[in-house]
């Protein structure tokens, strides 16, 4: 039905395709879930993933990204994880950074990190509620979880099986990106999830010299409020592209997003 909202907990209608969705149970003491959101692809969302991650790190809490972006991960490169995850006999070990953040992720399972994973909706599901109750997670205060762009199936189901606190949503200036933010942002209505903040990735570039911020794709056209800038920075990439994420001070760029994670 065109007014579905495809949380059948809360519905009162009789479709044929009525079922409840699942929870999925996150094995450890997990206090905040947050989704890392973006309406399509490019826009930086892994990359705010993992800078929210080594931020919150930095100011003592201990962190950890689920990668929930099967067919596209890039989260451990960011943090120079390479190796196998392995199970103890009972749980799967996350990776864990230099600065202890830990890490699922799919290229973490892989025997070879280049293989692709050609999958559909049903098998990728499964594979995220294993990343959540068969992974050791222990004591982590924020939970970050990098999800694959658009509004499919693997975005609902997150939305539909984990304990969100809420979404972050990340996107870029452009007039076009600020039309597929709002289908983001009407997801989450539609799914009672918080919206907690948006995040503009390569808001503008700061001239080295006089300190001038040059907005080169433009200013926010989303139409919405935005609670952190990030700029282009030099050499940014290459520590992504050499797993050295954390050495980024980031926190200058992403207080306004951690000041209301800590606010939940």
């Amino acid at each position: 039905m065109a007014e579905c909202n495809h949380n059948c907990e809360g519905c009162s209608a009789n479709c044929g395709e009525r079922s409840a969705p699942p929870k999925f149970w996150l094995n450890g003491n997990v206090k905040n879930v947050i989704g890392i959101v973006s309406g399509k692809g490019g826009v930086g969302k892994s990359l705010v993933t993992g800078l929210l991650a080594s931020a919150a790190a930095k100011q003592g809490f201990s962190t950890a990204v689920l990668d929930a972006d099967i067919t596209g991960p890039s989260v451990p490169r960011m943090f120079g994880l390479h190796e196998r995850v392995l199970s103890d006999g009972h749980f799967i070990q996350p990776a864990v950074s230099r600065n202890g953040t830990k890490v699922i992720s799919m290229n973490l399972c892989l025997a070879d990190e280049g293989d692709p994973v050609v999958w559909r909706g049903p098998v990728l599901a499964g594979v995220l509620e294993q990343f959540c109750g068969e992974v050791d997670w222990g004591n982590v205060d924020y939970m970050f979880v990098d999800m694959p762009p658009g509004t499919g199936d693997v975005p609902l189901t997150v939305f539909q099986s984990l304990p969100l606190k809420g979404i972050i949503i990340v996107t870029t200036p452009q007039e076009l990106v600020g039309m597929i933010v709002h289908k983001a942002v009407r997801m989450a209505e539609l799914m009672n999830i918080p919206v907690l903040g948006i995040v503009s990735n390569m808001a503008y570039f700061e001239c080295p010299d006089c300190g001038k911020k040059h907005y080169i794709f433009g200013e926010n056209h989303s139409g919405y409020d935005i609670t952190a800038e990030l700029p282009i920075v030099p050499g940014l990439a290459g520590l992504c592209d050499t797993g050295r994420i954390e050495d980024f001070d980031a926190g200058k760029y992403l207080d306004g997003v951690m000041k209301v994670l800590q606010a939940i």
